[in-house]
């Protein structure tokens, strides 16, 4: 039975366990010895697939990452007012964290402790900026209200969107759990209802 499983397993699904562990553990709270458990192969057979724990750890963060800034290269983060793209950004953010999310997951809750998880914060840094610069030129465009300060709205957006890894769930097939197209929307709509000028 164990040498089936051996045979079968892909680096895809090795990843898809050690995400797992990771959040239900905690990056620093996990051994190679959970991993090994948890994927019901020997230690020996993850380093046939990984070089450790941290590279696992810097290919998750990155599967969420690289869906994070595909987002900003689609056609709708680019086109049209400065917050017309915000708000898609924001849409499809919301729908890439559902798509992803035990992805997602690991990458707000890395700290900093490793090589990868400074690079992990670095670059949801570099997104956040991104996603600020386009509130910002929403605002000099006139269509966010004066009256409301953009970097805390900007950090309040975050805080909305980021908030969902600790609730959302996935519709189950026969009910259950919330559509992820009426939360992308519902987030858009709560955020920019209150902060576009009323043109």
């Amino acid at each position: 039975m164990t040498t089936a499983k051996r045979d079968t397993y892909t680096p895809e699904t090795l990843l898809s366990v050690a995400v797992r562990v990771f959040n239900e553990r905690g990056y620093d709270g996990t051994s190679m010895e959970h991993l090994s458990k948890a994927a019901g192969i020997s230690k020996s057979s993850i380093y046939h697939h990984v070089a450790g724990k941290e590279e696992l750890l810097r290919r998750a963060v990155s599967r969420a990452l690289d869906g994070l800034f595909g987002i900003l290269d689609e056609p709708g983060a680019s086109r049209g007012r400065a917050v017309e793209q915000v708000e898609y950004v924001t849409r499809r953010t919301v729908e890439v964290l559902m798509a992803e999310l035990p992805y997602v997951t690991l990458l707000l809750r890395v700290r900093g402790n490793t090589k990868a998880e400074r690079w992990a914060l670095e670059r949801r840094r570099e997104f956040d900026q991104r996603v600020a610069d386009l509130m910002k030129a929403a605002a000099a465009d006139g269509d966010l209200r004066a009256d409301v300060d953009i970097r805390m709205a900007t950090r309040l957006l975050f805080g909305m969107i980021n908030s969902l890894v600790e609730w959302y769930r996935p519709q189950a097939a026969g009910g259950g759990g919330t559509d992820g197209e009426q939360l992308a929307e519902t987030v858009v709509r709560l955020a920019f209802d209150g902060l576009r000028t009323s043109r």
